[in-house]
């Protein structure tokens, strides 16, 4: 089966700061930007409802034909925004919430600038192999 995930963390200044095409379907050559364009639609509802919920993991937010949008919002009001086309979210929680762990440990490292972009092969491998695990 194949699968359509892009995964992107937001800043609290609402810049991406990490994007990751992870899904196993063939690649078309707009989908990048349309799947950008999903996510980045879908980031009004998130501030939303980032007031109204204690919640960080905050399931479907937004569709878009078949493809839904997940997020999950740290306590620091990063997001991490997955559009997807599976409807598995006990794995798309796990997903997140190790992301989260990994995304802590950059933030702990001293020469990350919180809010500067994510460029550690580290980090963007370690990012892959949970999405092949989880979605």
């Amino acid at each position: 089966m194949t699968t359509t995930a892009c995964f992107i963390i937001v800043s609290r200044n609402d810049i991406p700061i990490y994007e990751a095409e992870v899904g196993s379907a063939a690649k078309r050559e707009d989908a990048a930007q349309l799947h950008q364009f999903i996510l980045h639609a879908a980031l009004d509802i998130v501030q939303d409802l980032a007031w109204t919920t204690s919640a960080m993991f905050l399931k479907a937010i937004d569709r878009f034909n078949d493809l839904v949008v997940s997020v999950y919002v740290t306590a620091g009001h990063t997001r991490f925004m997955l559009l997807h086309d599976s409807r598995n979210d006990d794995g798309i929680k796990s997903f997140f919430q190790e992301v989260h762990e990994l995304y802590i440990k950059i933030l702990l490292n001293p020469l990350y600038l919180p809010g500067s972009r994510i460029t550690s092969s580290h980090f963007d491998t370690k990012v892959r192999a949970l999405a092949r695990k989880y979605l």
